[in-house]
Parts: C-alpha cells; structure tokens; sequence
C-alpha cells in the first residue's frame, strides 16, 4: 500500500496530497535551495495532487526556466517545484507535510551548484559554469 500525505502552507490556502512511499530527502546546494533551505522527497508527477488553492499557487522560474518553483501567494511558503533535471518529478518541501517525521529517512545532498547557468543576463550569485542559452537547448 502507497503511503498519503497531506499538506499544506502555513496558511491554509494551498492543500496538497502526496501518494508516494518517501524513500529518502534531499537538500540542494544550488543558489535558491540554499536561499529557502528546503528539505525536499522526490516524487512522480501523478503522485502529487493540489486540494485546494490552486488559484494561490505563484511560480518562480530563474535560469534555465526549466524548473518551476510554486509557493503561496498569500503567505509565501515554497510548497514544491518540478525538476529541472527530472521534469517529470516534483520536489515536495517535507517541511509542509503535516505530521511528517523528517527524521524518519536518510538525507542525500544534491549538488545544484555545478549545473550549468544559461540565460543571457545571469545574477553574480548565481553559481555554476556559463553556457550560453542557445547551447544548453
């Protein structure tokens, strides 16, 4: 039997569910996960269902735009995002599932630093090896 879990903003607007047996969590070194210190479950696509809020829900894209970072726009909580380097995945931030032992699964950090950085106009701080965006496709 899959594992559910529920979640959610810290206000309420955005619920989410997740049916997905969490195997492990993963922090990220890249300039934005460290930014909002995430701690993030990788899961398929159909494992992930918003409840309510949809309409709450504000993507932030950088770089690449290939990711899709989602918080709330009433409280700003990260919530999840999908995958640059697996779109057909999310990242679901475990600090928003409700009742969840972040304990309970080993931790595996990710290395975001070294992907590479292809927009024409990158941010100093943004890390990671130059590629010009018309290579990177």
């Amino acid at each position: 039997m899959v594992s559910t879990h529920s979640g959610s903003c810290h206000c309420g607007g955005v619920r989410f569910t997740v049916c997905h047996d969490l195997v492990e969590l993963t922090t990220c070194d890249c300039s934005l996960c460290v930014k909002r210190n995430a701690l993030m479950a990788k899961v398929p696509e159909a494992a992930l269902r918003v409840d309510a809020g949809e309409a709450l829900l504000a993507t932030y894209q950088w770089n690449s735009h290939r990711a899709k970072h989602h918080f709330c726009s009433r409280c700003g909580i990260y919530l999840f995002h999908r995958k640059r380097a697996a779109p057909d995945h999310f990242g679901v931030n475990v600090f928003c599932l409700d009742g969840f032992d972040v304990a309970s699964l080993p931790v595996r950090a990710t290395e975001g630093l070294s992907m590479p950085v292809v927009c024409d106009d990158p941010r100093a701080e943004w890390p990671g090896p130059r590629v010009p965006e018309q290579e990177a496709r």
